[in-house]
């Protein structure tokens, strides 16, 4: 009788704070129903076994900030038939990545006591700057239910369900009202991907844009908007700076306004 072989897995970190390896562990029964379909074969956050590549899946944390680092991920996608990035700092750069503005070396200097032993590139970036990427899941921290989907696709051979619109449609679907319309109060909504449940509008907030942009994002249109509500262009280039500062579209926008 011939016994099946069951993919590999791998999970990886780059320059992050290991949230989005935390949301695969937090999938508790959820993980042990994808535990009995795949071998975890690499993952230290979750065990010290490792078994060698190649892997059939690998899902990637973090962004690319050091040279040594560029050379990893480039060893990684040769390993990997199929690879995944999760979370806002291995497809935005993430929260790290507002160093891009500046001249990292000025941080260096004020942070580290001997920064001429500091080996570090000038900008933190996203892992689809350095290798090709076959889905990118975004959010800081990922949804870890959107996380099983993408592993539930990968094993049944089809493309991840994960809906591309925006988190106003959350707020629709969950039948919160609108804080921007309703309250006047400034919301990154209208432009953001769709997948924490519109968590922060709920408890009449507004959205931080911790999921990035949406697909089709009127970046431009939201900014007047918030200009019709009295937000200064300093807190505009504030607002699109946060966990997906170096994201295209929240990037250029913010630039828009210095």
């Amino acid at each position: 009788m011939t016994v099946k072989r069951k993919p590999k897995l791998a999970v990886w970190k780059f320059a992050s704070c290991d949230g989005c390896q935390l949301s695969l562990l937090d999938c508790e029964d959820d993980l042990l129903t994808v535990a009995n379909e795949i071998e975890i074969a690499n993952f230290p956050e979750a065990t010290r076994a490792v078994i060698k590549g190649p892997y059939d899946l690998s899902l990637v944390e973090g962004s690319i900030t050091t040279p040594r680092d560029a050379e990893r991920i480039v060893k990684i996608r040769r390993q990997s038939k199929y690879l995944v990035t999760i979370g806002a700092c291995a497809t935005a750069g993430g929260i790290q990545a507002l160093r891009n503005f500046k001249d990292v070396k000025d941080f260096i200097s004020i942070v580290y006591a001997n920064p001429e032993y500091i080996d570090t590139l000038k900008k933190s970036t996203p892992i689809a700057d350095h290798i090709s990427v076959d889905f990118e899941l975004r959010g800081c921290p990922i949804n870890k239910y959107q996380l099983v989907e993408v592993i539930n696709a990968f094993l049944n051979h089809r493309k991840p369900a994960i809906s591309p619109h925006s988190t106003c449609v959350e707020c629709k679907l969950n039948g919160t009202v609108c804080v921007m319309v309703a309250q006047g109060t400034p919301c990154l909504g209208p432009v953001t991907h769709a997948g924490c449940g519109a968590i922060c509008p709920s408890y009449n907030r507004g959205c931080y844009g911790c999921y990035g942009p949406m697909e089709t994002p009127n970046t431009k249109a939201l900014s007047r908007r918030w200009q019709d509500l009295g937000v200064e262009k300093p807190d505009l280039v504030r607002a699109f700076r946060g966990f997906n500062a170096w994201a295209d579209p929240f990037r250029k926008e913010s630039e828009s306004h210095e």
